[in-house]
């Protein structure tokens, strides 16, 4: 592509993260077990949740698609990250950069809207148990799973059409291990007023709405449980937000600590160390998190394995 006069970019150059030499074997192999135990985390806990009857309801039906949301969003940075990491020269076309920005923005907010889906149903289990089943309806979360599906695909192809009309010069080292949209917007020699105000505008409110979303239904959760005080609501609350508030803690977390906290001289290095914590490793906890602290994802796992060798013999 030729950029108004300008040298040619048709790659970009990530430099991904400040790793010394003599521990790049090392950290290639952590990341790739770190991986591998991602997509096997994830699937396992979307195949428990298909294979056991048990699991066929709103809140498994969510978690299910946040597995394969986290499992997506891990394998848009990943193999790339462990490609570069082998190869002397790392570097990613520019076709290739803007389909990485695609899929991250997709798989990154999906991850935030099904937190707030998720949020929701425990807020209708405890706050209108006896019309759980009639508000949780088969079609109200078919609705919201294609609600959430068609504002992240739409949000993303915003940002990336967007991100595809600008310009860029001789610079072409991205600042970070993959093709983030704001390491990409600090190379155009273009202006970048309207990606800048989309970002603030659109982006802001799909991380900010759906976190107060969740602050609002945990704290009408608490309110009701408070208006009847009880050791066994209590044990409720914990038994069926604990998992949920240690994935949202973990997700926001990251975002708070990258975007909102002021950044020092290393900037850079934070950025990419905060990158990977939401890339790789939240994704990665998250199985854990709901099968450690989840009873119905152990008794799941135990009654297919039984009867798996049930089958066998």
């Amino acid at each position: 592509m030729i950029m108004n006069n300008q040298t040619a970019i048709f790659q970009f150059l990530p430099l991904g993260l400040p790793i010394p030499p003599d521990y790049q074997h090392l950290f290639y192999a952590l990341f790739l077990v770190m991986y591998l135990t991602t997509i096997l985390g994830n699937l396992i806990i979307i195949l428990l949740i298909h294979l056991d009857s048990h699991l066929h309801t709103p809140m498994y039906l969510f978690l299910s698609n946040l597995s394969f949301s986290d499992l997506c969003f891990s394998s848009v940075t990943m193999p790339k990250l462990l490609q570069d990491m082998q190869s002397q020269v790392p570097s990613i076309s520019y076709g290739a950069c803007l389909t990485q920005i695609y899929f991250f923005l997709v798989f990154g907010n999906m991850e935030s809207f099904l937190l707030v889906v998720m949020a929701y149903d425990p807020y209708v289990a405890i706050c209108f148990p006896l019309h759980y089943t009639s508000i949780m309806s088969l079609k109200l979360c078919t609705c919201l799973m294609l609600l959430s599906w068609m504002l992240t695909t739409s949000h993303a192809m915003m940002h990336t059409l967007l991100a595809a009309r600008l310009s860029f010069c001789e610079n072409n080292a991205v600042l970070n291990f993959f093709c983030d949209l704001f390491a990409l917007l600090k190379l155009a020699c273009s202006d970048t007023y309207v990606n800048e105000l989309m970002i603030f505008l659109v982006s802001g409110l799909l991380v900010v709405i759906p976190f107060l979303l969740i602050v609002i239904s945990y704290a009408k959760i608490v309110s009701s449980i408070l208006r009847v005080p009880s050791t066994k609501g209590i044990y409720k609350v914990f038994s069926t937000c604990g998992s949920h508030l240690s994935v949202v803690s973990l997700f926001y977390g990251t975002i708070i600590g990258l975007y909102l906290c002021p950044s020092g001289n290393n900037s850079t290095v934070k950025e990419n160390v905060m990158a990977m914590m939401y890339t790789v490793v939240t994704p990665m906890l998250n199985p854990f998190i709901y099968s450690l602290r989840n009873r119905d994802m152990k008794g799941a796992l135990v009654r297919v394995v039984c009867n798996k060798k049930i089958s066998l013999k």
